[in-house]
């Protein structure tokens, strides 16, 4: 499936997800169950087949790494999590980048340091801004070499689970403040 050629646009990483929104809800109210109720069956199971590879689409483009993964597949690149471990793998310098900010996190969160865990979470949110944005400038490109891209992917995905780390921090430090 391509979400992008679903959805009426470019197969591009940066997208304006407002005015996607608002094509997917139109796109829904055009393929509600509700308006095919006086069809046939096929026609009421060919409509949700296709709202739900609609919904399924929006889901995909709105997610930033489930849009470069889908933009790799696209361009030819096999990118699940197994291929993670291969081809999408971080630099090992990335990688002693990140256990180093993890164990800053930790100590962090031993200290009950909110603001510490704050600003290493927004320092870690920055740098994913800027793979996301190297990511965008690749490919706007007519040819990107998806090959020399991989290695962002995976780092992406690192950033998402550390800055999910620090959102479960926050919140159970909210949780623990509130009782």
């Amino acid at each position: 499936m391509d979400p992008f050629a679903l959805l009426g646009v470019p197969r591009r990483f940066d997208l304006d997800l407002g005015a996607l929104e608002k094509t997917h809800r139109e796109l829904s109210r055009a393929l509600h169950p509700d308006r095919f109720s006086q069809a046939g069956a096929s026609e009421r199971r060919a409509s949700l087949e296709k709202m739900a590879s609609v919904n399924e689409a929006w889901r995909i483009v709105r997610d930033p790494i489930r849009r470069a993964e889908a933009l790799f597949r696209l361009a030819g690149a096999e990118v699940g999590e197994n291929e993670e471990r291969s081809h999408a793998a971080p630099t090992p310098a990335f990688l002693m980048e990140v256990l180093e900010e993890r164990e800053a996190l930790s100590e962090a969160k031993e200290a009950n340091d909110l603001a510490k865990v704050a600003k290493i979470g927004a320092t870690m949110k920055g740098r994913a801004s800027g793979v996301e944005a190297k990511l965008t400038a690749a490919f706007s490109q007519e040819h990107p070499n998806v090959g020399a891209l991989l290695p962002l992917l995976g780092e992406l995905r690192f950033y998402r689970r550390f800055l999910d780390e620090v959102s479960a921090i926050e919140e159970e430090a909210e949780e623990r403040a509130a009782t």
